[in-house]
This record gives structure tokens, sequence and C-alpha cells, in this order.
């Protein structure tokens, strides 16, 4: 079964970098450049994980994952967050709001891979 993974972060580069490592990866990939698209992709798509970057105008992460935890349907789903600053504060933060995890940028395709199977496995 093929997994459907929206990566959400503003940076083009960025996103274009994540979907190349999970396409080799026989993942789905979905793209949102903000956080309204992220909501907006996980209603249209249901996606089985975000990648939701910290940092993005409008919305942040943090608003995103709070939103995401305070609905029926996406309160159990996998959010990695991901940040280029992996200072305690952030990360407990990114917990605090129901991030499934955290990982700090830049992050290699071994990383990346080995922690999304943790969150995709069934429980």
């Amino acid at each position: 079964m093929t997994h459907t993974i929206l990566v959400v972060d503003d940076e083009p580069m960025t996103r274009k970098l994540l979907r190349l490592m999970l396409t080799r990866a026989n993942y789905q990939v979905i793209e949102a450049s903000d956080g309204y698209e992220a909501l907006e992709a996980v209603s249209a798509h249901g996606p089985d994980a975000v990648l939701l970057d910290v940092m993005m105008p409008g919305m942040n992460g943090y608003t995103v994952c709070t939103h995401l935890r305070s609905h029926k349907n996406t309160v159990h789903l996998p959010v990695i967050m991901l940040s280029a600053r992996g200072d305690s504060e952030g990360i407990q933060q990114a917990m605090a709001v129901g991030a499934t995890l955290f990982m700090t940028k830049p992050i290699t395709p071994t990383d990346l891979l080995t922690q999304l199977q943790k969150v995709l496995l069934p429980v």
C-alpha cells in the first residue's frame, strides 16, 4: 500500500527536496506552501502523514498542528514538525501542540524515511 504524505513548507526548494526523497521511496506526495493550503489539502486528500514546517508566514506550523488536533478526523493524523531551529523551547512547543515527532533541518533521506516509517506503523 502506498502512503500519501502532505509536505508543508513555504520554501519551494525544501518542498522539492522532500518530494524527491519521498517519491524515491514510493510515497505519493501532496504539497502545500502555507498553513491554509495545508488544512485544505488535509481535508481534500486525507493524507496518511504530514511533514509540517514550523516557521511559515500567515499560519505557522504550531497553529496548523493545533487545528489538526482539535478535529476528530485528524486528531490521530501523524504530524512530523520540521524546523531549522532545534532549540528545546521549539521542540517542547511542537510536542505541546500535538506533534507526533520533531525533526531539525537539514534532514537526511535515511532519517526522514526511518521516522516516517515509525509514525506510519499500525497501532
